[in-house]
C-alpha cells in the first residue's frame, strides 16, 4: 500500500512539471548535449606544480589571496584525459580543514519556500575561503526541491531522490549516490535510498537500467548489505565515480542517463568531490560549453580517472552543467556556462 501511494505521490509532483519555474532550474539535471569530437591534445604546460600526487598541475593558490595553509589551490594542465580542458582542484588537509554544507531544507520530500542561492551569496554569508555547488535540485509549482541528501551537524536537510522514471508510468527506484563523513572521521562513498519509515546505505548499488523492468524497491536487506543510514556530513550528487579507490562511474544504475539524465557521457562542465587515504578533501570543477574556446567539458569516466589520478579513494559526481562553479575567496575559477552563477539548491564550502 505504501509503495502504491508513493507511485500516486510521484506521479502528482511529475504532472506539475509544466510549471516549473527559471531557466535550467525546472528539473534537476541539465540536457545532456551532442557529443563533441575531442580535439587535439596541446603541449604540456612548461613548469608542473610540485606536489608528487598531481605533478601535472599548476599551484595557483597565491593567485587567490590569502588561504590558510592547510588549503591549496591547482590549475589542470591544458589537457586531462587528452582533452583541452579548463579545471580546478582545491586540496584541504582535513587534519587541520573543516567542511560544510549549506542546503535549503527539504527534509520532508515536499518542497520548501527556502531560496536557492548563488555560491557569491554563501560566500559572502560565511566568508569560505572555498565555496562549490553541490546536488541536484528543480522548482515546481511554487516549491523548491533538492534531489540530492544534504546533511549538516548529524541533521538531514534533504535527501536523494527516491524514485525516478521516463514515461511517468513505469516508476524506479533508484539508489544514489552520497559521500559521507562519520562520527569518528572516517569518509565513505556509498548508495542511499530513503523509503517512507527509513533511510538506508548500501556498499553497492541497486541494478536498476532503463532497458529493463525496474529492480525493486529498495529495503534494510536489498541491495545486500544495507545499513541504516548515520552520517556527520553527507552530501548526495551522482553518480558515485570512485569506491575504495576502485573506479565505478555507476550512472546506469543511478539512472543518470537516458533523457531526463545529465549526459553522463558527453563533454559537460563538472563539479566532484572526493577525498584521498592521506584525508584530503579535494573539490574538482571544470570548464565546458566552449566558455574558452575548444574546452568541451568531460564526461563522468573522465572525472573518475582524472581523481584516481590525483589519488582519490571515495568520490562523486555533483550537479553540473550551468551550476558548476567554485570560488576561492570569493574568486571564481571557471567561466559558468550560464554567464552568471546560477542559484542553486546545495553548497559546499571549506575553512
Amino acid at each position: 500500500m505504501k509503495t502504491i501511494i508513493m507511485i500516486i505521490a510521484a506521479a502528482v509532483l511529475a504532472m506539475s512539471c509544466e510549471d516549473k519555474q527559471s531557466v535550467e532550474q525546472d528539473w534537476p539535471w541539465e540536457d545532456p548535449e551532442v557529443e563533441v569530437p575531442a580535439p587535439e591534445e596541446p603541449e604540456e604546460p612548461e613548469k608542473p606544480a610540485e606536489d608528487a600526487t598531481i605533478d601535472k598541475w599548476y599551484d595557483v593558490t597565491s593567485d587567490y589571496g590569502t588561504l590558510p595553509e592547510y588549503i591549496k589551490v591547482y590549475k589542470a594542465p591544458e589537457s586531462l584525459v587528452g582533452k583541452k580542458a579548463v579545471a580546478y582542484i582545491a586540496v584541504a588537509d582535513l587534519a587541520s580543514a573543516e567542511w560544510d554544507i549549506w542546503s535549503i531544507n527539504d527534509a520532508g520530500m515536499e518542497g520548501t519556500t527556502d531560496a536557492f542561492k548563488t555560491p557569491s551569496t554563501v560566500y559572502d554569508e560565511g566568508n569560505w575561503p572555498i565555496v562549490i555547488n553541490a546536488g541536484f535540485f528543480y522548482a515546481s509549482g511554487g516549491k523548491n526541491y533538492s534531489s540530492s541528501l544534504a546533511v549538516r551537524n548529524s541533521e538531514v536537510l534533504a535527501y536523494n531522490i527516491n524514485y525516478a522514471s521516463e514515461d511517468w508510468v513505469t516508476m524506479y527506484y533508484p539508489t544514489r549516490a552520497a559521500l559521507l563523513e562519520s562520527e569518528s572521521g572516517d569518509f565513505d562513498a556509498c548508495w542511499t535510498y530513503r523509503t517512507w519509515d527509513n533511510h538506508y546505505m548500501y556498499p553497492a548499488p541497486s541494478e536498476n537500467t532503463w532497458e529493463a523492468k525496474p529492480a525493486k524497491q529498495p529495503t534494510a536487506s536489498y541491495p545486500e548489505g544495507g545499513e541504516e543510514f548515520a552520517a556527520k556530513t553527507a552530501i548526495g550528487g551522482g553518480p558515485l565515480l570512485i569506491d575504495g579507490g576502485k573506479f565505478k562511474d555507476t550512472y546506469v544504475e543511478e539512472l543518470f542517463n537516458g533523457g531526463s539524465g545529465i549526459g553522463p557521457d558527453s563533454n559537460q562542465p563538472r563539479t566532484a568531490i572526493g577525498v584521498t587515504a592521506d584525508k584530503k578533501l579535494i573539490t574538482f570543477v571544470c570548464e565546458g560549453r566552449q566558455m574558452t574556446e575548444g574546452v568541451y567539458g568531460l564526461t563522468t569516466a573522465d572525472v573518475a580517472n582524472v581523481l584516481l589520478d590525483l589519488g582519490c579513494v571515495e568520490a562523486i559526481n555533483l550537479d553540473g552543467g550551468g551550476s558548476s562553479c567554485m570560488l576561492v575567496n570569493g574568486k571564481e575559477t571557471i567561466k559558468v556556462s550560464d554567464g552568471s552563477q546560477r542559484a542553486v539548491g546545495s553548497t559546499i564550502m571549506i575553512k
